[in-house]
Parts: C-alpha cells; structure tokens; sequence
C-alpha cells in the first residue's frame, strides 16, 4: 500500500553551482557554493518547508554529486524513494552567473543526457501517482524520451485527479524550437488542472502572451486554474470564481533563479490549505520574493513564518 502524499513532483535534479562573487562572469569566479537543484525538486523542497508530506520521481547519476542528492533531499524532508539512479549517465550540474537585478544566465551541463530525461514508464509507481493530493509535473520532462512517455503516461493515470500542475517551464535549450514544445504541452494541458508560468512559457504553450487572453486560452484546454507571472505587474489567477490580480512584493535582487521554485512550493501549500485564490497568489509571491533576496534556492526555500513576515503579517 504506497502512502498518499501530499505532492509528488516529477522532472528535473541537479547539482546547482552558483558563484559566491556577484556581479562578475564564470572566468573570474574564484568561489563556489554547491546546491541542490532542479526546478521540480525545487518545489518538492519548498513544499516540505511548510510540513508538506513531498516526494520527488526524478534521476540521478551513479557518482558522488548523485550520493549528495539523495543526502540534501533527506536533509530537506523530501522521500527520495523515487529517485532512481542511471548507471551510465552523469549528475547533471547547472552553473550561473548572478548579475543583479535581473540578469541570471544559466549554464546547463546534461550531456549526454540528464538521467531525469532518461525516466521510463515501467520505472512510475502509478498508485502513488494517483493518491497523492497535488501531482506535479514540468514542461523540461516531455523535451525527450523516454520521459516525455513517462510524463504522458502519468498524467493520464492521474487522470485529472486532486490538483494536477503542468509547470510551464520552457527552457529553449531543451527543444528544437518553440513549436515542437507547444505540441507537447498541448497534449499534456488535456490532463491538469493549474497551469503556471510566465508570459514566455504561456506563449509555449498556447501561442499567445496578452496575460488575459493566455489565461483564457489555458482554461479553454481544460484547466481549472491559470495562473500568468506577469513579472514587475504582478500575477493573474483565473479560474472558476473569476480573476485575481496581485502585485509583486518588493526586494533588492539576489538571485532570481528560485523565485519560481518558490512561488510554486507556496502555490501547494496554499491549495492544500483551502485558501481563496488571492490569498494562495499573495503568499506565493511573497514566498517567491523572499527567495530572490538570497543566493541560493534549495537553501532558502521559507517557512510560513518567514512568508507571513515578508507579508507584514497579513494573509
């Protein structure tokens, strides 16, 4: 009998190596912190933070940074029972250069494949997939087989069970171009319940940015929840009640990279907890922000202490 979670992630791990000198290119970089990473890992970790019951279906290689995985995810509280391990492929490692406030570039080294990629259909506990109370997945793990199969196949297992999260996540080095991903996603949409992503990834996925028009196109596909990061205006949240508009929540810029990571392990929290939609959007983005101001993600993923401060208090 598999325990029911209260959110199963599936999609990418990695070690992420963020520069501890800001401001400066990778060449002249004398020091590294090491991280644990992987935007829906990321979650995972955020979501424990709030006493979530997580578990993350992900990949890594047989080699020391995959022995640090599974130790960073036991320290954080998330079961790692469904991270696999590839005999063959490398831990993937993700370096960044931090030029504040808004400019992060990223380095992906997955070659020649990340094992989070390389997650096949027979290896998915399907019963855990079905009882957990928020299943999320990302747009990364439909960019190859055998885990575009695998991601399909566990969406369709869930079968629109509890709250199902595609994560529009589009990152353009994982794709032959904008048009192929749109495909995918577009399959996948038939099988979730929240979409979330920026003007960018909603583009991706429904080849139209005006925040409005994304977030109808997004429930016309079936989904019960849109939400649309506008960036510096704030987040839109359609769904069955009608439309939320929140603003950002100010901060001096660190590093942006786990803001999102943030948002969305708040995101679970907040509909785990019944919360109305503008209260789950307010913590979320106040969540997100508290992550922005530090170096790190994984790392500095808040409490609900630490969010409500951020908020001044209020919910």
């Amino acid at each position: 009998m598999t325990t029911g979670f209260d959110l199963v992630t599936m999609g990418r791990i990695g070690v992420d190596v963020y520069p501890e000198q800001i401001g400066v290119g990778l060449e002249d970089v004398t020091s590294f912190g090491k991280y644990l990473g992987g935007s829906a890992t990321n979650v995972a970790v955020a979501a424990a933070r709030y006493g979530r019951a997580s578990a993350v279906i992900t990949k890594t290689g047989d080699d020391p940074f995959g022995r640090f995985l599974h130790r960073a995810l036991a320290g954080y509280g998330v079961d790692d029972r469904f991270v696999g391990t590839s005999p063959q492929l490398p831990t993937p490692v993700t370096f960044c250069e931090i030029f504040p406030p808004d400019d992060f570039p990223l380095y992906f080294y997955r070659f020649p494949k990340a094992p989070d990629l390389d997650i096949s259909a027979d290896e998915l506990d399907f019963d855990a997939i079905r009882a957990a109370k928020v299943f999320w997945v990302t747009v990364t793990g439909l960019s190859q087989e055998p885990s575009r199969s695998a991601t399909l196949a566990a969406l369709e297992a869930r079968g629109r069970r509890g709250i199902t999260v595609l994560d529009l996540d589009y990152r353009p080095m994982f794709w032959d171009s904008r048009e192929q991903a749109r495909e995918w996603v577009g399959k996948a949409l038939e099988h979730v319940t929240v979409a979330v992503g920026n003007l960018d990834e909603c583009d991706t996925a429904v080849a139209v940015r005006e925040p409005r028009e994304a977030a109808k196109a997004l429930r016309d596909k079936g989904v019960s929840l849109a939400v649309v990061k506008q960036g510096p205006k704030g987040v839109l949240a359609v769904d069955d009640t009608g439309e939320v508009e929140v603003p950002p929540v100010p901060v001096e810029v660190v590093n942006g990279l786990g803001a999102g990571d943030a948002f969305g392990g708040a995101l679970v929290h907040g509909l785990l907890s019944g919360w109305d939609t503008a209260r789950v959007m307010r913590f979320a983005n106040a969540a997100g922000s508290h992550v922005a101001g530090q170096l790190s993600c994984s790392d500095a993923m808040p409490t609900e202490d630490q969010v409500l401060r951020k908020l001044g208090g209020k919910e």
